[in-house]
C-alpha cells in the first residue's frame, strides 16, 4: 500500500540539500571552539550555517542562536520574563507565559502590551495567521519560516523561535533569532559557546543541515512553491465542504498557512479518525505532534470557542510540495466514506 503523508506541519521530510551538508560535516573531526585548523573548519561550517538561516530568515544583522529546537529556543526567550500570551500559543510557549491574552473566535489574538507578549506567527494546527504589532518581546516562528514570504527584519520582533525539522532539516536542532542588542541571560551555563548565550559545543552535523534546508527553503519560496500548495490544499478542502456538513472547518474564513486544513467534527473522535486514515495509508494528526498522544481536546480550539466535544473531534491535514491532487482526493474519497459512516451511526 503506498502510503500519503499529510502530517508536514509535525516534520517535514529530511530535504536533499539537508542530508549532502550533513554528510559532508560528518567527515569534519574538529570541535568548533579548537583553535586549530580542523576546529576552524567546523566553525566554518557553523557560521556558513549561520549566515544561511540569517538570510533565509531575512534576518541579516540579527543574532542567530543555535539550540536543540524551538522549544529550547522558547525557555532561553522567555524563562523568567512573565510575558503574557494566549492559549494558542504551543505547549513550549505557554509554559513559561500566563496564557490570560484573549483569542476571538477567528482565532486571532490582539496584545495589549506587545513588549510583554509572546504571539505566534501561524498557529501549527489551525494554520491561523496572526498579525505580529509592533515591538512584540517574542513570537514563535516555527510554521511560518520556510512557508510565508516574511522577514524578520521587517517584523520589528525582539526574538523568534524557529525550528530545522519543520522545514526539511533534521529534527533536534533550532535557534532562537535575537534583534541586536537584545539582552538574554544564558540558561545553560558552561563553556560560553554560541557567544555566551547557550553553552555546549555545537551540533556541527545538525547546524549543517539546517542551514542547507533553510537555504533550500528560501529558494521554493521564491520560485511560487507553496503557492502551488495552496492550490492542493484549497482543492481537498472544497471536496471535504461539500459533503460533510456537521464538520467544521477551522480558519476557513481567515488567513491561513498555505498548507493547513484543521477539520472539527462534534462526535466522531479525532484519534479515532487518525488511526481509521493511518490504516487507509494516509498520515494525519489530531493537533500538534507534542500534544496529539495525550488523548485531550484541543487547548487552541477552546481558547476560540469551540466547545469540548468539537475540540476532541478535531483533526489537522498538513500539506507538503510532494502531495499531488490525486493524493488530497483519494484522501477526501476515504474521509467522506467513514464520514458518511459516523454520520448514519449518529442519526440511527
Amino acid at each position: 500500500m503506498r502510503r500519503v503523508y499529510l502530517d508536514h506541519n509535525a516534520t517535514a521530510p529530511l530535504r536533499a540539500e539537508a542530508r549532502a551538508a550533513m554528510v559532508t560535516a560528518m567527515d569534519v573531526v574538529g570541535n568548533p571552539s579548537s583553535v586549530h585548523a580542523e576546529g576552524r573548519q567546523a566553525r566554518a561550517l557553523v557560521e556558513k550555517a549561520r549566515a544561511q538561516v540569517a538570510a533565509a530568515l531575512g534576518a541579516e544583522g540579527a543574532e542567530i542562536v543555535f539550540t536543540s529546537g524551538a522549544t529550547e529556543a522558547a525557555a532561553l526567550a522567555l524563562a523568567g520574563r512573565g510575558l503574557s500570551c494566549a492559549k494558542v500559543e504551543h505547549d513550549a510557549v505557554l509554559a513559561w507565559c500566563d496564557g490570560s491574552l484573549q483569542v476571538d473566535r477567528q482565532g486571532q489574538v490582539r496584545p495589549p502590551v506587545p513588549e510583554m507578549a509572546a504571539l505566534q506567527l501561524a498557529n501549527s494546527e489551525t494554520g491561523i495567521l496572526q498579525d505580529l504589532p509592533a515591538g512584540l518581546a517574542v513570537s514563535d516562528l516555527t510554521q511560518g519560516f520556510g512557508k510565508l514570504p516574511f522577514a524578520f527584519n521587517w517584523l520589528n520582533v525582539q526574538m523568534g523561535l524557529i525550528s530545522a525539522h519543520k522545514l526539511g532539516g533534521p529534527r533536534g536542532v533550532g535557534a532562537l533569532v535575537m534583534a541586536r542588542g537584545t539582552e538574554l541571560a544564558a540558561q545553560i551555563k558552561g563553556g560560553g559557546q554560541e557567544m555566551g548565550r547557550r553553552a555546549g559545543t555545537e551540533n556541527v552535523i545538525g547546524i549543517a543541515g539546517f542551514g542547507a534546508a533553510a537555504e533550500a527553503a528560501a529558494r521554493d519560496l521564491a520560485n511560487g512553491v507553496w503557492e502551488g500548495v495552496s492550490v492542493i490544499r484549497n482543492i481537498l478542502e472544497q471536496a471535504l465542504d461539500a459533503e460533510a456538513s456537521k464538520t467544521i472547518l477551522v480558519g476557513k474564513d481567515v488567513s491561513r498557512l498555505p498548507n493547513t486544513l484543521c477539520l472539527a467534527t462534534p462526535g466522531w473522535k479525532g484519534e479515532l479518525q487518525v488511526m481509521q486514515m493511518d490504516l487507509a495509508g494516509f498520515a494525519i494528526s489530531a493537533g500538534s505532534a507534542c500534544s496529539s498522544g495525550k488523548l485531550r481536546a484541543s487547548g487552541v480550539l477552546q481558547a476560540m470557542g469551540l466547545d469540548e466535544e468539537t475540540a476532541r473531534g478535531a483533526i489537522r491535514v498538513s500539506l507538503g510540495p510532494d502531495v499531488t491532487k490525486d493524493d488530497v482526493l483519494q484522501f477526501a474519497d476515504v474521509w467522506l466514506r467513514e464520514y458518511r459512516r459516523f454520520a448514519a451511526r449518529r442519526a440511527g
